[in-house]
């Protein structure tokens, strides 16, 4: 017997919850499937317990700075102690994301593996689902390069790095994005030595000025960077491992994280099956995130395109309006911010100079430095400017460089969309995770009663009953 549903939606993070409990507030029958742990990568090995490990360094590191504003302090650093807050702050949030939430809204959890039969049928373990409209949110895994006896040798990734039960003596990173420029401080900061390996300049896509501010203080700290030549070979057991670089060059640690990236998670779903195509970077979609077939929606880290945890949650937004309601919307990246977590925060929301340059004919920049403002001079952290970026006196970019940048973002969201009302901000793409987010919170929850209200739950019945009908 086949089992039918308004909405499937195959996968429990950031984008899979989104939709799935969207949906269902609307009062449609929705099935959510996830193998794994709720709330996916963000909450169990990703953003929550990465930024809670900053957390801890930074407040190590206060130590240290402390004898500049006449309190000295020498940091003693226990790292089981510090893992104890991380896993703290993951059993804080996961209740957000737990199975007897979505259950409570009427969602049916399955926690299995989902494969597709046919464009509209799964096969989830002994049953066959089938809805008009399904949702692919599976996520991404850590990408692992081809690097001779890397196999061979015990390495982490973001995955099982917060798993350690020793702080590593001295930690080689493989990866200059932001995961591995945001951990080599984290770990420089809580007494380990950190070499960054990478054949690129770190943090290549950012605002070049705003990056050689980070990673200035990272060297600063006693970060050490290799750069501008591949890791060809691999070599070691645990607690000393050796890679070897391009010109022979050598770097010996006690442990190895790779941090070069994510690959889609779609090997098992049976793609093909469904007509629904993949690239190398993920799914293929449409501005509407529609697959190859228009029935299959793929949203969040498994589809080509930027991999956040708040573009996941507007990416499930807007496919729950199209699923219930059937009003599409497209996804507008000219107001999408992005932070890295370092100290000091970079942040960018629309387009960067350069990439603002390469795009329009006339550009004008305007640039002001923290050590003019004077809340950042009192507080001895005057690090860093804020980059206004506009093309014929239209925003379109801002980069900020200093203590809490991403939390500066956020009414450049509204000035770069020109939409500045409460329902706006209730709907707007606000980096994760800051406390702007409360910002946002606040004006939906104003909005959500009409929002899922009377009358729009009528309209998402007839839309419904009109889909079961044409399928």
């Amino acid at each position: 017997m086949i089992e039918r549903f308004d909405l499937i939606v195959i996968g429990a993070g950031s984008a899979g919850l989104t939709a799935a409990g969207s949906v269902a507030m609307f009062g449609l029958k929705v099935a959510l499937i996830e193998a794994g742990e709720m709330g996916g990568e963000c909450l169990n090995t990703g953003c929550v317990p990465s930024k809670a490990l900053l957390a801890a360094a930074a407040h190590a590191q206060d130590a240290r700075d402390g004898a500049r504003f006449g309190v000295s302090a020498s940091p003693t650093i226990k790292w089981l102690g510090v893992r104890a807050p991380v896993d703290g702050a993951i059993a804080a949030i996961a209740p957000h994301d737990a199975q007897e939430r979505f259950e409570e809204m009427g969602i049916e959890v399955i926690r299995t593996r989902a494969r597709f039969l046919d464009g509209r049928t799964l096969a989830v373990g002994n049953r066959r689902l089938t809805a008009p409209r399904i949702v692919i949110a599976t996520g991404s895994n850590p990408a692992i390069p081809a690097i001779d006896g890397l196999a061979d040798v015990p390495y982490l990734t973001n995955e099982t790095m917060f798993t350690l039960d020793v702080l590593p003596d001295h930690l080689i990173i493989l990866g200059g994005g932001a995961i591995g420029i945001e951990m080599a401080q984290a770990f420089q900061r809580l007494g380990a030595a950190v070499t960054v390996i990478a054949p690129n300049p770190p943090l290549a896509s950012d605002d070049p000025q705003a990056a050689e501010l980070v990673l200035a203080r990272l060297r600063e700290e006693g970060v050490t960077f290799q750069t501008g030549r591949d890791a060809m070979r691999v070599a070691g057991q645990d607690g000393r491992i050796t890679v070897t670089l391009a010109d022979g060059h050598a770097v010996t640690g006690s442990h190895l994280l790779v941090a070069t990236g994510r690959r889609a998670n779609v090997a098992d779903l049976d793609l093909a099956a469904a007509g629904v195509e993949a690239e190398d970077d993920g799914i293929r979609v449409d501005a509407r995130r529609r697959t190859t077939n228009s029935r299959v929606y793929a949203i969040g880290d498994c589809r080509s395109g930027p991999r956040l945890t708040h573009v996941a949650g507007y990416e499930g937004s807007l496919v729950a309006l199209d699923s219930a309601l059937g009003l599409p919307g497209k996804v507008d990246w000219g107001a999408l911010p992005h932070v890295l977590y370092t100290d000091p925060e970079l942040a960018q929301i629309g387009l960067t100079e350069a990439e603002a340059r390469e795009k329009y004919d006339s550009v004008d920049v305007t640039r002001e430095d923290f050590a003019d403002n004077d809340r950042a001079v009192t507080e001895g952290d005057s690090d860093g400017f804020s980059k206004l970026i506009r093309h014929r006196r239209k925003v379109v970019g801002v980069t900020i460089v200093g203590a809490h940048a991403g939390e500066l973002l956020l009414p450049w969201t509204q000035n770069i969309t020109g939409k500045a009302s409460a329902f706006a901000l209730g709907s707007a793409i606000v980096a994760y995770p800051s406390r702007s987010e409360i910002a946002k919170a606040t004006a939906f929850g104003a909005y959500a009663p009409t929002i899922f209200g009377p009358w729009p739950k009528r309209w998402a019945a007839i839309v419904a009953r009109s889909r079961r009908w044409r399928a």
